[in-house]
């Protein structure tokens, strides 16, 4: 997972000490204040309780939808939530796509900076919260969602990834699992696609921008 967390090592003291002030996209429409810490068991229980079913994806390449599994990664699925509902997520790109690995986003520094720049995938949400290891039978299938971490303890925030293969081979068990794309795999595989400025860092020439996500209401828990 070198690749996905080139950056994000280097920084992850600027993750966790970053205060991070939420914007939106949409005029006329305020965000809710961001959270400034990873919500508690018990909090993570009430946010679960009516918005964490499913996520839906609005890219400039098109939608697609992850079901979030709040059940097996309440701490990150409810911090994931806790960000959309602030609208953390708006105006973000996917900023390193590795064809054949993984399509990767959440660094709130490509709001300003759409290229490869010094710094590209160390941003957060200012906080960081444990990993979730994920259970027996969870595996990092394509279209898996995953958070992204700098490889340590309490490096968990904003980023995640999506595998745009199976994985299961290649990575550690050590990325929390929240979610899987469950409609819109083409838009992923469009994602996965693009030109990048150097196979290596995986920077898309043309930047895919999160245009807004929509959380609905809870479904089922994974199989």
């Amino acid at each position: 997972m070198r690749a996905v967390r080139r950056g994000i090592r280097a920084g992850s003291a600027v993750l966790l000490g970053l205060a991070v002030a939420c914007q939106g996209v949409i005029p006329g429409v305020e965000p809710t204040e961001c959270p400034t810490a990873a919500p508690t068991p018990t909090e993570a229980v009430d946010i679960l309780a009516d918005t964490a079913g499913t996520a839906s994806f609005e890219t400039t390449l098109g939608s697609f939808t992850v079901d979030l599994y709040g059940d097996v990664a309440p701490i990150a699925t409810a911090n994931f939530v806790a960000l959309v509902r602030c609208r953390f997520y708006e105006g973000i790109t996917f900023h390193r796509v590795l064809a054949g690995f993984v399509a990767q986003a959440g660094d709130p520094n490509t709001r300003e900076n759409q290229g490869d720049f010094g710094g590209l995938g160390t941003g957060g949400p200012g906080y960081g919260f444990a990993i979730e290891l994920p259970p027996e039978g969870l595996n990092y299938d394509p279209y898996t969602v995953a958070m992204a971490n700098a490889g340590m303890a309490n490096t968990n925030g904003s980023q995640l990834f999506i595998c745009l293969t199976d994985l299961n081979a290649r990575l550690p068990r050590s990325y929390t699992i929240f979610g899987r794309v469950s409609s819109g795999m083409e838009v992923v595989d469009a994602i996965g696609g693009v030109e990048v400025n150097d196979p290596a860092l995986g920077v898309p020439v043309d930047p895919v921008v999160i245009n807004r996500i929509v959380v609905g209401a809870p479904e089922s828990t994974p199989e």
